[in-house]
């Protein structure tokens, strides 16, 4: 067992740390330059019909067995925000020093232009079966790619997704649950596994209308909660936030000078780390999200696009660079160098410093809302190609073998798990990122045509 999860480790270093770093950064730079910019030039449009009608008393509502932008928009955060935010910029900052947290920023940025890409074909290619709007990477590459290649490429995706996300991913997330209440309550790990599971059991049944009932509530709950506590240790270490962002910049370039000479930390090692760890977690072109926006009910296929690309802000640039900015302005990063602390409890010995004891509570708290609306969105995402490979039926049996894992994965912390989870998310990008170049000339496409219908005076833009 021991030699297969170093094998798979291996596999994963070349996997995310190379070939998917340059593929998907290559890919982010590709959508960039040929849609001009579209993160730029459409951000507040995308944030304007995501929060905009937030608060209208009679907002659109969603079609039947469909999604509101918005609630799409939760439903991909949900599963955005999750562990990784809380431990994956602290790994990143020990691993390739703050300069990492710099290139995450530079692969949020491209990521929001090849999530755009997912989300406009997304809604595109989507369908209704039985009475329920479906689509998602598997419609799309179908639509790329006629015949028996797009057909097998299809279902490659789509069993990597359910074995990645559906079930060892959430046998992940429901682990870190269960070790952060054991450490912070004393209460034991299993028995927060069986809670989780039937918690999400009682989701899971209620179908499309009560994830998205469920996610568009919990999502800015937690993420607000988290901000809050997060802006509370900034603040009160408010003097030191401009070295913090001082060592962001320069290390991005001389790691040594704001490292103190740490061994081993170069301006590769800060690249590396820093995009990948950022790719890891906001997801854009591994497959997951477009499931989401799929559903949303828009007028055009590219407001939706617009729409996802703040999910890849506000995950990347609001909540990891939060976390980002707690560790460092605490001065608890040198632990992490000298290995005294890991990327597991770095963010809590930071939140610590001024917490005291509650520290240990508050990540806890933030652990569970973060992994279980991951938990929720991946389910949701696994679900999705559970219907279109085996129908209804299959979809049943897959919700009670995902809460079998959740229950398991509470307490049995297997490594060979956590390594095949990180190889299966990294393999699914693959064929998702082949239909995504394939079909970027129908993106280009349907920008211009978005661009030409939408071409108001301004005087009809202030009356609207």
């Amino acid at each position: 067992m021991d030699f297969l999860t170093e094998i798979v480790k291996i596999i994963n270093e070349y996997l995310w740390n190379y070939g998917l770093l340059f593929l998907l950064c290559g890919s982010g730079l590709y959508f960039t330059i040929r849609l001009k910019f579209i993160q730029v030039r459409k951000f507040g449009r995308g944030f304007k019909m995501a929060f905009g009608g937030l608060f209208k008393k009679n907002r659109e509502k969603a079609d039947e067995g469909g999604m509101t932008p918005f609630q799409s928009l939760a439903t991909a955060i949900a599963a955005q925000v999750g562990t990784g935010n809380l431990i994956g910029a602290a790994g990143a900052l020990i691993a390739g020093g703050p300069g990492a947290i710099f290139w995450m920023w530079v692969s949020a940025f491209l990521g929001m232009a090849t999530i755009y890409v997912e989300a406009t074909l997304a809604q595109k290619f989507k369908t209704t079966k039985d009475g329920v709007v479906v689509g998602g990477p598997r419609y799309y590459i179908r639509g790329a790619f006629k015949g028996r290649f797009g057909k097998i490429l299809a279902t490659v995706f789509s069993i990597l997704i359910v074995l990645a996300l559906g079930f060892m991913g959430n046998m992940v997330q429901s682990n870190a649950i269960g070790n952060s209440f054991e450490s912070a309550f004393h209460i034991p790990a299993w028995t927060v596994g069986i809670g989780v599971a039937v918690i999400a059991m009682a989701i899971f049944v209620g179908g499309v209308k009560r994830i998205a009932s469920v996610t568009e509530k919990i999502v800015p709950f937690m993420a607000l909660f988290y901000i809050v506590g997060a802006l509370v240790v900034i603040f009160a270490n408010v003097t030191k936030v401009p070295g913090a962002f001082g060592q962001i910049f320069v290390g991005a370039f001389n790691p040594q000078a704001v490292t103190g000479g740490v061994i081993g930390i170069t301006i590769q090692k800060a690249m590396r780390y820093g995009v990948a760890r950022g790719l890891f977690s906001n997801e854009a072109g591994m497959g997951s999200t477009p499931h989401a926006h799929a559903l949303a009910k828009v007028k055009h296929p590219c407001d939706q696009g617009f729409v996802a690309m703040t999910s890849v802000f506000i995950d990347t640039f609001v909540i990891l660079t939060m976390t980002a900015l707690v560790v460092l302005v605490t001065d608890v990063l040198p632990m992490g160098y000298t290995g005294a602390l890991n990327d597991g409890n770095l963010t809590q010995a930071a939140f610590s410093t001024l917490f005291g004891s509650f520290g240990n509570i508050f990540i806890a708290i933030c652990m569970f809302f973060f992994a279980f609306s991951t938990i929720i969105g991946w389910y949701f995402f696994g679900a999705s190609n559970v219907n279109a490979l085996f129908g209804k039926i299959g979809v049943k049996i897959y919700a009670i073998i995902v809460c079998a894992f959740l229950i398991v994965g509470s307490f049995l912390k297997v490594d060979l798990v956590w390594a095949l989870t990180d190889m299966f998310n990294g393999l699914m990008v693959i064929p998702n990122l082949i239909a995504l170049l394939a079909l970027s000339g129908l993106v280009a496409k349907l920008s211009r045509d978005y661009e030409y219908s939408n071409r108001l005076r301004p005087h009809e833009e202030k009356k609207k």
